[in-house]
């Protein structure tokens, strides 16, 4: 009861998505299409649409156990591309299109209920969370062939039993890359100084979150497909779409041990993402969530900076009917 008295801060961040207009498919590489792929008789070919964009001194180092890394223990490669599954049991895959290529990537993350996209760029690792859980999953890697047709460069099947059930969504990934924000990581450890209730961390982190950005409507206006929050860059200007918020205020929780999901889908109409909180006492509160002394409040953080807490909004924000989830990373 005294967590709960204590404002048991659970959240969920509404995420506010427009669809960018998605860019020209590049020119396509001079050699032989054919001849990029695994197999050219029986080729894996997608059809794959651009997801829309979810709108809306030294730092402390994170725990060994929130980082990810591709050990190459367990590993599927070829001369273009590399699947690193080292790490399948605590809830992420590594993977880098390690060739060069003007073409368009993708990697597809099949669940046993989900799939996910994710663009890619050469040479560079990606953490992709398993957010199904335990499960049989299919991991690949696509190269754009035309328009929205992709050919995979290699696949990689696992059955995935996971050792802890919140491993997903403690660990760094592409949409939430807190590793490589040591600033945001040092702000969370700053605000939950001496504080060891989940709960109380969610309150930290939202009312600064809350209080300290503001919406930026030109930024949501013209964000293209493929945006990724910088999270030290939001830290830093203070200002964002949606998407920032949610971000942001994920890796300040996962920093801090708190697992968080990240939840993409709408509000209404409109795409939006926004984030549950798990804590012993509670469990999961999946798009809530403020306790108020007496009943669950939803907690829009978005909304609620950019609507000043209006009665109106607060009444919209703590309505859980208009919010439905799509994805969750």
């Amino acid at each position: 009861m005294r967590k709960m008295k204590f404002c048991a801060l659970l959240l969920v961040l509404v995420l506010l998505a427009g669809c960018g207009q998605t860019a020209g498919s590049p020119a396509p590489d001079q050699e032989d299409p054919e001849s990029l792929y695994l197999e050219q008789t029986t080729l894996d070919i997608q059809e794959i649409e651009d997801e829309a964009v979810a709108l809306s001194s030294s730092p402390p180092a994170i725990p060994s156990y929130l980082t990810v890394s591709a050990p190459g223990t367990k590993a599927n490669k070829n001369s273009k591309a590399v699947i690193d599954y080292s790490n399948a049991k605590d809830g992420y895959v590594m993977v880098q299109y390690t060739a060069s290529t003007s073409k368009r990537l993708k990697a597809l993350v099949k669940g046993p209920t989900t799939q996910y996209q994710y663009n890619l760029t050469p040479g560079e690792w990606d953490a992709l969370p398993l957010s199904d859980g335990n499960g049989a999953y299919q991991i690949g890697i696509y190269e754009n062939v035309k328009g929205t047709s992709y050919a995979a460069v290699i696949t990689q099947d696992l059955s995935v039993a996971l050792t802890d059930e919140f491993a997903p969504f403690l660990h760094s990934n592409q949409y939430v890359d807190f590793e490589a924000a040591p600033n945001a990581v040092a702000k969370a450890a700053e605000l939950c100084a001496a504080v060891t209730d989940p709960l109380e961390k969610v309150g930290k982190v939202y009312n600064y979150v809350v209080t300290s950005m503001t919406y930026d409507k030109q930024k949501a206006a013209t964000v293209q497909s493929g945006y990724l929050p910088v999270l030290d860059t939001v830290l830093s200007k203070k200002t964002g779409i949606c998407f920032d918020y949610a971000a942001l205020m994920t890796g300040m929780l996962r920093s801090q041990s708190v697992p968080c999901k990240l939840v993409v889908g709408y509000a209404g109409s409109a795409y939006h993402a926004w984030i549950s909180v798990w804590s012993e006492a509670t469990g999961w509160v999946e798009g809530a969530i403020y306790f108020d002394g007496s009943t669950w409040q939803r907690m829009d953080p978005t909304f609620a900076s950019s609507g000043k807490q209006s009665a109106s909004i607060m009444k919209y924000i703590g309505d859980g009917s208009n919010y439905s989830a799509k994805y969750f990373y």
